[in-house]
């Protein structure tokens, strides 16, 4: 079964073809996504690995947590699901009393 992991501490100029082509060596890798803040189009430091097995999730966790990509030293581990996020609409407008 296919496994999201979180790798983080990432450089800002680090590509998606750098992270797949060092994870490639735990296991088969399914997708690779660098998360990109919308308004300036700069990495956010972080990003998701999916690989395909558990096992090789598991390796790449052991092989590349603390190791030194761009020198920096990456965080890797079982991504978490993703959080619910509010509306987005800051209070504005709610529950208004005049």
């Amino acid at each position: 079964m296919a496994k999201k992991l979180y790798v983080g501490n990432l450089s800002y100029s680090t590509t998606e073809t750098q992270i797949r082509e060092l994870f490639a060596q735990a296991g088969e890798i399914t997708e690779v996504t660098i998360i990109m803040d919308r308004d300036t189009g700069r990495s956010k430091g972080f990003g998701f690995v999916q690989m395909a097995e558990d096992a090789a999730a598991q390796e790449a966790i052991r092989r590349f947590n603390g190791y030194s990509l761009d020198n920096r030293s990456l965080t890797v581990n079982e991504a978490r699901p993703r959080e619910e996020r509010s509306s987005g609409s800051g209070g504005y407008g709610r529950n208004k009393r005049f």
